[in-house]
């Protein structure tokens, strides 16, 4: 999922967006915001989320922008 989807996702959710803020720090922030366990790129191999979806992004460590 890229940046620009992310940053919908969020604001969609009713986040306000600290400038700077990195993909892994929203993407928690959103998971939170919806009730869920904010452990996006936690993961070490497995993740039993199978509905999450960040999940290809978390497993594939695809969250450094």
């Amino acid at each position: 999922m890229d940046m620009a989807d992310i940053r919908k996702k969020a604001k969609d959710a009713g986040i306000k967006m600290a400038v700077g803020m990195k993909k892994l720090e929203l993407i928690r922030a959103i998971q939170a915001k919806e009730g869920n366990f904010p452990c996006f790129g936690t993961a070490d191999d497995y993740c039993d989320q199978l509905s999450c979806i960040y999940r290809e992004d978390c497993l594939g460590k695809n969250y450094t922008a």
